[in-house]
Order: structure tokens, then C-alpha cells, then sequence
């Protein structure tokens, strides 16, 4: 990342999980600012990460060469607003992280200016994200490979040509995790309803999600093939996942998507 200057505009659990997974790579803490309106919160992260920290927006956009942006969307038009002077005069790489704030969104509060925009999920809270990731015209190369080393920080990252697919990005994994946790809850409860202890349920279910997973990360061949194999024919886990099919388990799981994008597509809209 050269030597460039990275700053954060919004020091929340995002931008204080991205800031972490930067140092951990080798980015010292003197090349990155913060800024958020609780002294609270700066004071934790100064503490935490050893970062710069202020109160003023506009101090950190003044000071950086790629500026991310991590307020919530509701807010971020009048965050912007005051950031757009020194925006059109410095030209800093812009990196949005809200969802549902398009680029034509971004280019109408800050003026022209480079900018990304990304579609992270709350995984990357533990450095185990995926994050959708688009590139306006304008951007440079370097430009495009910075965004994704500071994204890259925080897990896996996938580029798009056209900055709608970011919809079904949302969709996917940036609204995933809570489709697993769901899955989760339903299973704690079945375990519990079957006479199990609440805490033996709870743990041996998240054992078996996280198992499951690394299973298929590190396989050299797809779910579909992992599931066939755990599956005997006429055993307990045909049984179960019979009852799955007969419930139109897969149709409800691209109804759910499907509701997911539109609703991406409304928000962005």
C-alpha cells in the first residue's frame, strides 16, 4: 500500500475491524486516521489501535490519500456534504462501505472524486469476510488495488464489472450470515425440544456449523458432493434432509434471495 495515508470517516465496528486487519499486516498505525463525533469511542480506539483520532471530518480528509467511508447510509449525505470542497480539490481515493449508497449517490454529495464501493458482510468483524467490490470510472489501477488490499484485510474479496450485481452481492453474503444464523437458532431449539441442556445444544451446534464450513473450504470438491456423502441411503440424515426437500427447502432459500436483491435494489433506488 506504498505509504499512502488511509483515513476513516466513522471509527465503527467496521472501520475499527478494517483499521485492525490493516496493522496486522504490516500497516503502521501513524498512517491512519479516524474520525467519529463520540470521544468515547475515539479514545477506545486510539487505545486499542494507536491510530490517529479526531472529532473533524474534515481534518482527516484534508489529511489522506484514500478516505473511507463508514457512517451509517441514512447519514451519509450530510456527511459528505461537508467533506465535498476538499473532496474536488484533493481528489482522494473514496471508499464507501454503506449499503444501499449507489455511486451516482456519492458523485451527488461529493462532486467528481474516484470511488469504490463495496458491499462487506459482518464476518469481516473477525477477519473472515466477503466483500463485493466495484470500481467507478475513474479509478485508477493502483487506485483499484489499494481498495482491495484494505478490504483484502478483513477476508475475501470479489470484483464486479457493473455495479448493480452489488445487489446480489447483498443479497448473498453481505445479508448471509443471518440466513446461517437462523439456521443456527432452528437448530439450538430442535436440539433443546429433543431433551438436550440448552449450553450443550448451543455448542454443539455452532461446532458443527464451523466443522461444516471448514470442511467445505478446504475440500477439493463441492457441497453437493460433501452432502451425497454424509448422506446413507435410507439413514438418519436422508430422514432429515427429506423432510428439507418436502418443505421446498431450496425454493424457499431463492425466494428468500430473490426478496433480499429486490429489496437491495429499492434501498439503492
Amino acid at each position: 500500500m506504498a505509504q499512502q495515508l488511509i483515513g476513516f470517516i466513522g471509527a465503527g465496528n467496521m472501520a475499527n475491524s478494517l483499521a485492525g486487519g490493516m496493522i496486522a499486516k504490516g500497516i503502521r498505525p501513524a498512517r491512519i486516521w479516524m474520525s467519529d463525533p463520540s470521544r468515547d469511542r475515539l479514545d477506545e480506539v486510539a487505545q486499542l489501535h494507536r491510530v490517529h483520532v479526531t472529532e473533524d471530518n474534515l481534518e482527516v480528509a484534508r489529511r489522506v490519500d484514500v478516505l473511507v467511508l463508514a457512517v451509517k447510509p441514512q447519514v451519509m449525505g450530510d456527511a459528505c456534504a461537508v467533506l465535498r470542497e476538499v473532496i474536488e480539490e484533493r481528489q482522494p481515493l473514496i471508499i464507501s462501505i454503506a449499503a444501499g449508497v449507489t455511486v451516482d449517490n456519492l458523485r451527488q454529495w461529493l462532486g467528481e472524486a474516484p470511488i469504490v464501493r463495496c458491499m462487506p458482510n459482518t464476518p469481516a468483524l473477525v477477519q473472515a469476510g466477503a466483500t463485493g467490490l466495484y470500481a467507478a470510472d475513474g479509478v485508477s489501477a493502483a487506485q483499484k488495488d489499494m481498495a482491495g488490499q484494505i478490504l483484502g484485510a478483513v477476508g475475501l474479496t470479489f470484483w464486479f464489472e457493473e455495479e448493480k450485481e452489488l445487489d446480489a452481492v447483498t443479497a448473498v453474503s453481505g445479508s448471509g450470515p443471518a440466513y446461517f444464523f437462523l439456521l443456527m437458532e432452528s437448530l439450538i431449539d430442535a436440539a433443546v425440544s429433543q431433551g438436550l441442556p440448552q449450553a450443550t445444544a448451543r455448542q454443539l451446534v455452532l461446532q458443527t456449523a464451523w466443522g461444516a464450513a471448514q470442511l467445505a473450504i478446504t475440500s477439493e470438491v463441492g457441497p453437493d458432493v460433501l452432502r451425497q456423502r454424509v448422506t446413507s441411503p435410507g439413514g438418519t440424515t436422508a430422514a432429515a434432509l427429506g423432510v428439507f426437500e418436502e418443505a421446498g427447502f431450496r425454493e424457499q432459500v431463492q425466494a428468500a434471495v430473490a426478496a433480499a436483491r429486490e429489496r437491495s435494489e429499492e434501498l439503492a433506488g
